[in-house]
């Protein structure tokens, strides 16, 4: 059992941070406060905040998009209004407009992405994207931390 000062202090943080960035937690404060357990507990359990609606491996290599906030939330918010747990709303589910409701899993419906070489497009650096804001920066390498939601480095992909 995780420490409610702990839930708290976790749930005070998030919602700052996704008022700060634009996004809704779910109004339903024990809702969200259950799921910020959830993401506790994974945190304990595997080091990371996985999703705690889905099954994680373990690995984080392999649970990379589903570190909350997870790679799906954006499209699931705009298609439907929250994402796959519930965590994130669309404004009209936060201000009740709307219902949250349950969704479809996306994870396993990946889509393969097309090989772009920076040669084709005659770019000097490789181009870096966000999979969790959709930043994008022209470097090397990806940022340590992202400047707009503050993921870190592994959550990056090379877009370009």
């Amino acid at each position: 059992m995780i420490d409610k000062s702990l839930i708290d202090y976790w749930y005070e943080k998030l919602k700052k941070e996704a008022e700060e960035s634009g996004y809704f937690l779910n109004p339903d404060e024990e809702f969200t406060k259950s799921l910020i357990e959830g993401l506790l507990i994974n945190q304990e359990r595997f080091g990371y905040f996985a999703c705690p609606c889905r099954l994680a491996s373990g690995n984080k290599e392999e649970d990379l998009d589903i570190i909350c906030p997870c790679d799906y939330r954006d499209q699931d918010i705009n298609d439907y209004g929250n994402c796959y747990c519930g965590l994130y709303v669309s404004y009209d589910v936060y201000t009740g407009k709307k219902q949250i409701k349950s969704i479809p899993e996306r994870r396993n419906l990946k889509k393969k992405k097309r090989e772009i070489t920076i040669s084709t497009l005659k770019l000097s650096l490789p181009v870096w994207r966000c999979k969790i804001c959709g930043y994008l920066c022209a470097r090397e390498e990806p940022p340590e931390i992202c400047p707009i939601c503050k993921a870190k480095k592994e959550r990056f992909e090379r877009f370009i």
